[in-house]
This record gives structure tokens, C-alpha cells and sequence, in this order.
């Protein structure tokens, strides 16, 4: 058992011992075959095929697996080493501590939003993107898109979110219009509403994080640490609400064979999501 801690209370030196164990999987390769994973499993609604890691119920466990992959990488690297979440609630702004020069570096400069400080910028020579849906080989962040602005998700939104009495809900995709699970990843009929809470942190940070590939911006794993923990505060909150569909969608469904029940199995893992509903077989969260 093992600690997750809010990014802002993390010392300099854990700050210092995450970036290296980053920086190490970037420098054996094992950082791009997440990254690339990531990419495989993005399947949108229009698209053939299972559907297992977006725009579907199983959203929250396939990225808790995710996540945990991604941190038994690390740990080998220093075993003292977690995934610490961002409150993007509350430490909003540019000037908030992730984006210090220690830890993951600040904004990309105007024209090519390349960032230029940190540990993760290109100029510093350990940060080349090599799996990307576009061309780019360094890593950029477009913070607020000054050009359409939009601010990051509030306390407000997160609540409204907490109180959905439901998981998830026909037609399990992004046109759900109810269920915790559409409201936190938080596709839209557009409008103001177009992105919700998860999907408007990844266009608040702009850059690579708007995109399949999303992981080449190191900030993804702290901004899925704090989504996995609303999961765990809906649930508090629920505890007679479980995840849907708990069966196997029938053939007549129109997502049939697409969308993932309580009890099948999810690739890459062949683990199924009634394995990932108790986070605390794993780790905490520090208040």
C-alpha cells in the first residue's frame, strides 16, 4: 500500500525523484509504449471496433489500470515514487506550482507553443516525442487557448458531477446525456457545455495533451490521478450505486461487442472492470 499525494505537497525532493524515474522510461523507451498504447485504445464513437477506453463506461477502470501500469513502471525505476494528482480546481492557473521550473515546467511560448522550461522542454535534451498522431518532436502547451479562451472546471462542476446518482447510461457512448461517468469525462452537445471537466483540463493545457497521444505531456498521468479520485469520492458518495452495464450488452444493442460489462475483460490486460472497483487493493489518496 502506497500514497498518492496532492501535487502541491509534494517535497523537492519528491518532485526531484519523480521527474527521474519520468525521465528514465523516457530514456529506455518503455515512456513511448505508453504513450502509444494510449493512442491504440483511443476509439471514438464513429469508429469500428471495441470501444474500451473513451466515450464508454469503462473510462474510469481502464484508465485506473492505466495509471497503475504506468506507476509499477515507475517504482521499478524508485520504488518510492507515485503518481501525485492535480486539483485542477484549485491550483488553476499558470502560476500554480506543477508548472514550476522543478517539476513539470510552464507554458509553450507564443508561435509554436514549444515549452521552453523544465525538465521536459526539447532544448533540455531528454524530451524528443516520438509517438504522436501529428508531426512535432517537442513537447507544447497552449494554456487557456488565448485565441478561444476557456477556464479550467470549478468546484461547482465537480459537485454537480459527484451528485449524479447513476454510473453510466444508454447508448454508453459520448451522446450519454446522464451518468457520472459522461458528466466528469464530459463530452457536450456544444456551446459552453461542448467540454466538461476532464476533456476541458486536457484543452485548458492545449499542446499535445488535445489528442489521442496525450501522455507525451507528463501532466496527463496527474490529471487522470485526480479523475480516478472522483471516481473514488462518487462511489463514497453512492455506495448503492455500482458500475453499469453490469451484463453483457444483448446482440440488439447497437453497442454490442463495443462497449465493456462489469465482468468482461478489457484489453490490453484481460482484466475486467469488477477488478478495479477498490482502489484501496492498490493505494490512497492524502486528503
Amino acid at each position: 500500500m502506497y500514497t498518492r499525494k496532492n501535487q502541491r505537497n509534494l517535497t523537492r525532493t519528491e518532485k526531484k525523484r519523480l521527474v527521474s524515474a519520468i525521465l528514465e522510461l523516457k530514456r529506455s523507451g518503455r515512456y513511448d509504449e505508453f504513450v502509444r498504447m494510449h493512442g491504440e485504445y483511443y476509439v471514438p464513437d464513429a469508429e469500428d471496433g471495441p470501444r474500451v477506453a473513451h466515450m464508454t463506461p469503462s473510462f474510469f477502470p481502464w484508465h485506473r489500470r492505466y495509471l497503475l501500469e504506468f506507476e509499477r513502471a515507475l517504482q521499478a525505476v524508485d520504488s518510492g515514487v507515485s503518481i501525485p494528482y492535480w486539483d485542477w480546481t484549485a491550483d488553476d492557473t499558470p502560476a500554480s506550482s506543477l508548472w514550476a521550473e522543478d517539476f513539470l515546467g510552464g507554458n509553450g511560448r507564443k508561435g509554436d507553443r514549444q515549452v521552453m522550461t523544465g525538465p521536459f522542454a526539447y532544448g533540455n535534451g531528454n524530451w524528443r516525442l516520438t509517438a504522436r498522431v501529428t508531426d512535432g518532436k517537442f513537447l507544447t502547451r497552449n494554456f487557456g487557448r488565448p485565441a478561444d479562451p476557456l477556464s479550467l472546471p470549478t468546484k461547482a462542476e465537480v459537485a454537480k458531477a459527484l451528485r449524479q446518482p447513476l454510473y453510466d447510461a444508454a447508448p454508453w457512448d459520448s451522446t450519454s446525456t446522464s451518468g457520472f461517468r459522461s458528466e466528469i469525462e464530459g463530452w457536450g452537445a456544444g456551446g459552453s457545455q461542448r467540454w466538461r471537466n476532464h476533456n476541458r483540463v486536457h484543452r485548458w493545457v492545449g499542446g499535445v495533451m488535445v489528442g489521442a497521444t496525450s501522455p507525451n505531456d507528463p501532466v496527463f498521468w496527474l490529471h487522470h490521478a485526480f479523475i480516478d479520485l472522483l471516481w473514488t469520492r462518487w462511489q463514497s458518495a453512492h455506495p448503492g450505486s455500482g458500475y453499469l452495464p453490469r451484463k453483457k450488452l444483448p446482440e440488439s444493442d447497437p453497442q454490442y461487442g463495443r462497449v465493456f460489462g462489469l465482468d468482461e475483460p478489457m484489453p490490453p490486460w484481460n482484466v475486467p472492470p469488477s477488478a478495479l472497483l477498490d482502489h484501496k487493493r492498490f493505494y490512497r489518496y492524502e486528503a
